[in-house]
């Protein structure tokens, strides 16, 4: 038997500041900035997490897809639900090593792009269907042949 008390967590004094802690965003006593981001800086910290992320596939595809910077707000292009769960799973890492190399404040969103699917053409008439889609002529064509399209 163990004569453990169980405790539980105080959360009145959560939201105030500890004189000896560092709250997030101020490294060593400096502020994050909010200004302006440059493409090139931002392409080159992205880079450079990426080659650290090399090793994870998924990851590094994720991170070589292309991205818009919109003042401090980077938008990821997306193409599947997938990758969203992708995104979620290395945001924080990935904020924190942009934030602590740009020294600047940074969001990060993913934008997922809506694709067309295409309908796969399978039985005959489908084929027909699409052809004559394409070539009106060939409806001309069956009916003075008296052509069925379903053999």
């Amino acid at each position: 038997m163990s004569t453990r008390v169980k405790s539980t967590l105080n959360l009145q004094n959560i939201l105030s500041e500890k004189p000896g802690a560092v709250s997030p965003g101020k490294e060593n006593g400096e502020k994050l900035t909010k200004r302006k981001l440059s493409k090139a800086e931002v392409k080159e910290a992205w880079q450079a997490y990426a080659e650290l992320r090399k090793g994870q596939v998924a990851e590094y595809g994720l991170l070589q897809r292309e991205y818009k910077i919109n003042e401090n707000t980077i938008s990821l292009q997306l193409t599947n639900p997938v990758e969203e769960t992708l995104l979620a799973s290395i945001k924080t890492d990935l904020l924190t090593f942009l934030k602590e190399n740009l020294q600047c404040e940074i969001l990060l969103e993913g934008v997922l792009l809506k694709t067309e699917s295409k309908k796969m053409i399978y039985t005959n008439k489908e084929k027909f269907d699409h052809l004559a889609e394409k070539y009106p002529t060939l409806l001309e064509l069956k009916d003075r042949l008296g052509l069925d399209t379903d053999y």
